[in-house]
């Protein structure tokens, strides 16, 4: 029903597409939600960057950090998505597991959010493996951490497909996860109700 090797393709395509130019989702269907939820991911990624900076003023930092928590909704936001859209997908076709069938440990949401951001890791950790300024032994714990983190992503991807498998066939139950962020929430955050109050 649906290609991991897609997936981690349109993971891999738009990180360096986005380096060099605007950050866009041209994909369709089920992509479309994939591209978005890695889209948040990027942002969250570059704005991390920012705010680790020594050298940036208290007001931007408190930008940056309201980005990062508003990022971060939307990267869960999109991961809730992403597992309704495949839910649904599966009721459609009446691919539905016996209610004993087993769960995963985590969705297929929750995988594509772990491979976008290995995706965004193995794109930087190949950007310190080419800088002309790095010694020979930066660059040999950059290749050994390169090693590390391709045997992850390869480790998770043939996971993720597997459980898609599972799924579609029935061997698996897919259960939507409910993030319950509540930072953003002026109701659920502590300090944002008491401060309202």
């Amino acid at each position: 029903m649906i290609s991991v090797q897609a997936i981690t393709s349109l993971h891999r395509e738009t990180v360096a597409r986005w380096h060099q130019g605007p950050i866009a989702n041209a994909c369709e269907g089920f992509l479309n939600l994939v591209c978005e939820q890695h889209m948040y991911n990027f942002l969250l990624w570059h704005e991390e960057d920012v705010a680790r900076s020594p050298d940036i003023g208290d007001a931007r930092i408190v930008e940056v950090k309201r980005a990062i928590d508003r990022y971060n909704q939307k990267r869960n936001d999109w991961i809730e998505q992403i597992d309704e859209h495949l839910l649904r997908e599966i009721q459609e076709r009446g691919l539905a597991a016996a209610h004993e069938a087993p769960l995963n440990t985590e969705t297929p949401g929750c995988a594509i959010d772990r491979l976008s951001i290995l995706a965004l890791r193995i794109y930087h950790m190949e950007e310190q493996e080419g800088r002309s300024d790095a010694c020979g032994d930066h660059r040999a714990s950059v290749r050994l951490r390169l090693r590390i983190l391709t045997t992850q992503h390869h480790d998770l991807s043939t996971s993720l497909q597997e459980l898609l498998d599972d799924v579609c066939a029935g061997r698996k139950r897919l259960k939507l996860y409910r993030q319950m962020k509540m930072y953003n929430d002026p109701a659920m955050n502590p300090y944002l109700h008491r401060r309202a109050g």
